[in-house]
């Protein structure tokens, strides 16, 4: 009898993942970017839509959608953003829809696209219990506008978390239902932060008011957070803070130092890097011009915002408040503490020329 010897089966093929540096924010995120992948990576807050490797849109129910940062704000009226999405929802081009119609600017828009993309993934890149999954060839109907790189939005992201931690150490105010303090001596709020303080009633939780308001939702985190430091505002009586907010906590405190500084070193070509923290001065800076919301019934409560944990990052000290007989305090924000501008990443990647006009007539409508 003669043995046959045949030869093993050929392997059979396997993808070759990309090494992807480890951020501590998503690896899953950081993977995908350098596969180049495009599709729609769905978290337990939100979803991030992805494009040769970059983001081209992100949504969370916890911030208000691009309809509303138009249309409330009088951008883009109601009847124009339906009507594109009729015509162009279909064919994922109602970005290019509205520019090519004259409905909006191609700066105008980039500019907004681009804060509700940073203001929808601060939430989406928040921790999570539950797994994320990946869609393959998945687009957006908004089609693309602005796409960013991974690495510029988990740097600011991890920036608007320290942010918020150096400000008030306490999230409770981010997600529970809102109500005043009553005081005997309230001190003066700045008109942009008493826009948020007139819609707290007792029932409204910071991303109703954003809606509201039709202002993104990270902004209005910061005011809130101001007006918990100075005693103004806290959770409702019987509020249950979220389990998120204590797995934020251990989430943040377990990103190594070395993914911190690789962050923050990480500048992409074309974008700017992100602001180094900067300790407030101790002037009373000038307040905004934006004019204050009507206010709405408020809802009063005799207690005191619930003492911080010990932050992992040192927070600046609560505002002090005003004896009787002195000038009131403006709580406005100084300069290094305030929201991001997207326009300064635009006027290094846009080649849209009205971009610095329409900065110019933004300010000049919040001062109306």
């Amino acid at each position: 009898m003669t043995t046959v010897r045949t030869p093993p089966p050929p392997p059979l093929p396997v993808r070759q993942r990309a090494e992807a540096p480890a951020t501590g924010l998503s690896p899953m995120l950081s993977r995908l970017a350098a596969e180049r992948a495009t599709g729609v990576l769905v978290r337990e807050r939100g979803s991030l839509y992805l494009s040769e490797g970059q983001v081209v849109h992100a949504e969370s129910p916890a911030t208000p959608g691009l309809d509303v940062l138009l249309t409330v704000r009088g951008a883009l009226n109601a009847e124009g953003w339906r009507e594109a999405v009729a015509e162009a929802g279909a064919r994922r081009l109602v970005g290019r829809f509205l520019v090519d119609r004259g409905r909006i600017s191609k700066g105008a828009l980039e500019l907004c696209h681009l804060g509700a993309l940073y203001d929808a993934a601060y939430f989406v890149l928040g921790p999570s219990s539950a797994p994320s999954r990946f869609r393959y060839g998945a687009a957006h109907w908004l089609g693309p506008v602005h796409p960013v790189p991974v690495a510029a939005v988990e740097r600011e992201t991890l920036r608007r978390r320290e942010l918020l931690h150096r400000i008030w150490p306490d999230p409770a105010t981010d997600d529970a239902p809102l109500v005043r303090i009553e005081r005997l001596d309230e001190p003066t709020v700045a008109p942009r932060q008493a826009a948020v303080l007139g819609r707290v009633d007792g029932t409204l939780t910071a991303a109703d008011i954003s809606r509201a308001l039709g202002r993104p939702a990270f902004h209005t985190l910061v005011d809130l957070r101001r007006l918990a430091a100075a005693g103004i505002v806290a959770p409702a009586p019987g509020a249950e803070v979220p389990a998120c907010h204590e797995e934020r906590e251990r989430f943040d405190a377990a990103i190594p130092a070395e993914a911190r500084a690789a962050l923050r070193a990480t500048s992409p070509a074309g974008a700017p890097p992100g602001p180094a923290p900067v300790t407030p001065a101790a002037t009373t800076p000038a307040p905004d011009t934006q004019a204050p919301a009507t206010s709405a019934g408020t809802a009063t409560a005799r207690t005191t915002p619930p003492a911080p944990t010990a932050p992992s990052v040192a927070p600046s000290a609560p505002t002090a408040l005003p004896a009787r007989g002195t000038p009131p305090l403006t709580l406005a924000p100084p300069d290094p503490l305030a929201p991001p501008d997207p326009l300064a990443h635009l006027a290094l990647t846009s080649t849209d020329p009205d971009v610095s006009l329409l900065r110019r007539l933004r300010d000049a409508l919040e001062a109306l």
